[in-house]
């Protein structure tokens, strides 16, 4: 079971993460998109989106550094531990905190709002569900194990971290999980499951940058006012703006 859960289940969930996006972006080039509905409501909107955004810039620099950066790492720089679960703490909730918030003012957005909920699709549902779940988890997690000092008992450096960093390197040590709390582990596992969702939903967003914008031209708009005087020009309006004659009528 330890195997099924911490090796072959993140694997497949990151396959399918790498082969979905592939998949969508080869036969639904035209769904690859957030669907705005920014044209349907803009109050709850404005507020709602930047602080899950911003909040999930700072969740996943907090993963980086507690995931991807070894413990010796910042001990050979001089960080403490006191110090590191410190700034974890702080850092980490007030980033899952605005993520969480502005996570719900959107799903609350979605439900209210009759046109956005109407454009909402069953996959949407089962993302913001999945998604909300993982951050809440990972709320609790940090507060539990810094507030709680259930950190004397468990790090997630010395476990959670060698074993996430050995199923990029081939070599996932089932073994590291086994004592680790329940709310890390299902904090693991839904993560993973949103890497298998997100191919199939409007998150294929977030590897979409818009630098076509950067060397386009410009696009150039012109008036149908033809009337002389401000904006008219000197240039002869074309025929095909003119208002047809008596002349051009009868022929």
């Amino acid at each position: 079971m330890n195997t099924l859960l911490w090796v072959v289940f993140p694997y497949v969930c990151l396959a399918i993460f790498v082969v979905g996006h592939w998949w969508r972006y080869k036969y639904d080039k035209f769904g690859w998109t957030t669907r705005s509905s920014q044209l349907y409501e803009d109050n709850l909107l404005k507020w709602g989106s930047p602080l899950f955004h911003f909040g999930m810039l700072g969740v996943v620099g907090g993963h980086i550094i507690g995931l991807l950066l070894p413990k010796g790492w910042t001990d050979a720089i001089g960080i403490s531990e006191s110090t590191y679960h410190a700034f974890a703490l702080g850092g980490g909730l007030i980033a899952g905190a605005m993520a969480l918030v502005g996570l719900v003012m959107l799903v609350y957005r979605r439900r209210t709002v009759r046109s956005v909920f109407k454009a909402t699709t069953p996959m949407d549902k089962v993302m913001y569900l999945f998604l909300g779940a993982v951050i809440l988890l990972g709320c609790w997690n940090t507060f539990a194990s810094v507030v709680l000092h259930s950190s004397e008992h468990f790090n997630y450096r010395t476990t959670v971290s060698p074993w996430f960093r050995g199923i990029f390197y081939g070599q996932p040590d089932a073994a590291l999980m086994t004592g680790v709390p329940l709310g890390f582990q299902l904090h693991a596992l839904l993560a993973f499951a949103l890497f298998a969702l997100w191919p199939f939903t409007r998150l294929v967003h977030v590897f979409s940058a818009p630098l076509g914008y950067l060397t386009r031209p410009y696009v150039v708009y012109r008036s149908r006012d033809v009337r002389a005087g401000a904006g008219a020009g000197n240039r002869a309006p074309q025929r095909g703006w003119e208002r047809p004659s008596l002349d051009d009528a009868r022929k």
